[in-house]
């Protein structure tokens, strides 16, 4: 039996996509194969010896440390695009809430005395006439699931959308709607733009991404929407601009002391995938993707290792290995299924991330645990019984 711990409340319905007859949720750590977490602070955990996958029920997974689990051999999983109809629609409350001026209309309102209340909006409510999204350009950074759902909405409202991503994937482009422009030009994606919506990922390399050199390409006032993490954007760098009037507002889903106060900033308390649904199906997706490892070694929408999709195991046996990405890794697999198991390989996939590799493979026979673990050679992570 499998056991799961968990780092933080999850979804009931995530917890009941781990067959009762295969898995145990469980506190204790040390004993755990695999770990469902949210966003509880990892860095600073030791990894027991049993930890073999931890499955993060959301997209950001800057509270893990990756590269340490990679070295470990720990797979770490995320939900991709599991929460991007719950950021879309918040994104898209942010645009109409601030074009409107909903909540400076709605704190006004409720100042008022009620006595003569009708007179004294009908007078006052012109100190809240807004603007309409429709027309206005917005473009709209990093095209993964939440971007082309935020792009393809405010298409659907009229606005002109120019999308940017260098990495943008087949999928991602499919789904994009044909009248939004896609550009390589940053001069041209932010040349007139109104609203800038930034969508990427939290990654060392886009760490203060939106910079001084990336608001001075803005060729008029915009407003500026962050709900992807605080620091995607430089916050000197935005303090300068809002001063400035480079940008005329910053919306972010991401409160930092820095902001507090700024009449020219709109903070809300991360609320991004903080839905029912969302915390749902980001649950299911994380368990769903641990038992996928877990069972057939199959590994979907890893952040630390390469994809590998092998189907359900079809012989005998099914070994995985996590071994270093050196020129002569699937030769010592070879090696020892012929030498040491003396097992046919049948099937074999071997992908590469980086400095790591992970290779499936079916064999004629099943082996037990102790032929696998007395398994060696150089590079060599671990190797794991599919059962």
């Amino acid at each position: 039996m499998y056991k799961i711990a968990t780092l933080n409340k999850i979804s009931p319905k995530g917890l009941a996509k781990l067959d009762a007859a295969k898995y145990a949720v469980i506190e204790d750590l040390d004993t755990a194969d695999g770990i469902l977490v949210r966003s509880y602070k990892m860095h600073e955990m030791e990894f027991a010896p049993s930890l073999k996958a931890i499955a993060r029920a959301g997209a950001g997974v800057n509270n893990i440390p990756l590269e340490r689990c990679a070295d470990e051999g720990i797979v770490v999983f995320n939900t991709p695009g599991a929460n991007a109809n719950a950021v879309k629609e918040l994104v898209i409350a942010a645009l109409f809430a601030d074009a409107r001026n909903i909540v400076p209309g709605v704190e006004w309102v409720r100042s008022l005395e009620p006595d003569g209340i009708s007179e004294k909006v009908e007078k006052g409510k012109s100190s809240f006439a807004g603007t309409e999204l429709a027309g206005k350009k917005i473009a709209v950074i990093g095209l993964g699931a939440i971007g082309v759902a935020v792009a393809n909405t405010a298409s659907d409202l009229g606005m002109t959308v120019m999308g940017y991503d260098p990495y943008i994937s087949v999928s991602s482009a499919l789904h994009l709607y044909s009248t939004s422009k896609v550009t390589a030009d940053l001069d041209e994606l932010l040349a007139d733009a109104d609203y800038v919506t930034v969508h990427v990922p939290a990654l060392p390399e886009t760490k203060g991404m939106i910079n001084e050199e990336i608001l001075n390409k803005l060729t008029k006032p915009a407003k500026v929407l962050n709900f992807s993490r605080a620091e995607i954007v430089n916050g000197d760098d935005m303090e300068a601009a809002l001063a400035e009037g480079k940008v005329s507002k910053y919306i972010v889903d991401f409160p930092t002391p820095q902001f507090q106060g700024n009449d020219k900033v709109m903070m809300l308390p991360h609320l991004g995938a903080s839905t029912e649904e969302a915390e749902e199906n980001c649950a299911m997706m994380a368990a769903s993707e641990i038992a996928e490892y877990l069972e057939n070694g199959n590994i979907i929408n890893s952040v630390n290792f390469p994809a590998c999709r092998m189907g359900v195991p079809r012989t005998a046996g099914r070994l995985a290995f996590i071994h270093k990405n050196t020129n002569d890794g699937i030769s010592n697999i070879t090696s020892v299924c012929d030498g040491l198991l003396e097992v046919k390989i049948e099937n074999m996939t071997a992908v590469t991330r980086g400095n790591v590799a992970y290779t499936l493979i079916d064999i004629d026979r099943s082996i037990d645990e102790e032929e696998a673990a007395a398994i060696r050679f150089d590079g060599l992570i671990s190797v794991r019984v599919i059962k």
